[in-house]
């Protein structure tokens, strides 16, 4: 496994997105069990995945918040509490309805982190981030927010998620040091955050793309739909899931994808990335492919 530099940490150059162990499955609508997410953990665990991707609303809309934390910590736990870097966020609220309403009110964070905390079992929380901007508090004052949690020692380093070039950079001058990463959607169908990724590049943040496979779980609709990725991926002998993480792999050192995954499968096959080599004249086809209209985000 490669590794790269999180902040001061130096973790699996991909990581492990907790999301779909806490949703439906697409196919069939049914949410993984419990032996089989943590069964997920354990095999990316297995595969040298060292950084783990969660959030407090990572849940069924029936349960609230706090599912898929309490996944991660119990298959820590029965993995015996190994050497990993776990992120997690808080901005977001699940209300009764089943909607995910956005809050950055500086006493919900507080809030949310203390739930965190508690959920997964720590003391400090290795990476928090801000899951989404609230459009009705200010962004400033959001973030001094999560200053202040770092200022206590309650998380050892702070991302933003879901923010654009400005709001980095206003962060960035808010946190200082304390801000070591940015989350935003980057994958073969949606490019648009390129500016934020390279501006991660120029303040020496990761950049996290969440949701890197996009629109290609399904390697026959990607075969049909979108040739260059699965031509590029049969040459190699590859699924199109593995060429596309290695395809963000060399974006730059400072990129760590973090494809989420529900079966122990995907995500070894998601780990076997970082060994795949791809050459400039297939990266160049790749940048220019053209995503056909029926390549839509699940």
């Amino acid at each position: 496994m490669l590794t790269r530099q999180l902040g001061t940490r130096t973790v699996s150059a991909i990581g492990l997105g907790g999301m779909p162990l806490s949703r439906p499955r697409a196919a069939t609508g049914e949410l993984p069990s419990r032996a089989d997410a943590i069964a997920t953990v354990h095999a990316a665990l297995d595969a040298g995945v060292t950084f783990i991707d969660s959030a407090d609303c990572y849940a069924p809309d029936h349960i609230g918040l706090g599912h898929n934390e309490e996944l991660v910590a119990e298959a820590l736990r029965a993995a015996g509490n190994p050497d990993v870097f776990v992120a997690t966020k808080g901005g977001i609220q699940r209300a009764d309805d089943g909607s995910w309403p956005v809050c950055g009110r500086p006493d919900w964070i507080r809030e949310a982190v203390r739930g965190s905390l508690d959920r997964l079992g720590v003391d400090v929380i290795d990476l928090y981030q801000h899951h989404r901007p609230d459009p009705d508090v200010p962004y400033a004052e959001t973030i001094g927010a999560f200053r202040a949690l770092y200022d206590e020692g309650l998380v050892a380093a702070v991302g933003l998620s879901n923010a654009n070039p400005a709001q980095i950079r206003e962060a960035h001058g808010i946190l200082g040091d304390a801000l070591v990463s940015v989350q935003n959607r980057y994958s073969p169908i949606f490019r648009s955050s390129g500016p934020e990724l390279d501006l991660c590049a120029e303040l020496g943040l990761a950049f996290l793309p969440w949701s890197p496979l996009g629109g290609m779980r399904h390697a026959r609709e990607l075969a049909e739909s979108f040739v260059p990725f699965a031509d590029v991926a049969r040459d190699h002998g590859v699924s199109p899931q593995q060429l596309c993480v290695a395809w963000h792999l060399a974006k730059g050192e400072h990129v760590i994808p973090i494809p989420g995954a529900s079966r122990p499968e995907s995500i070894r096959d998601s780990a076997q990335a970082t060994g795949l080599a791809l050459s400039a004249q297939e990266l160049a086809r790749l940048d220019a492919a053209e995503v056909a209209e029926a390549m839509v985000e699940d």
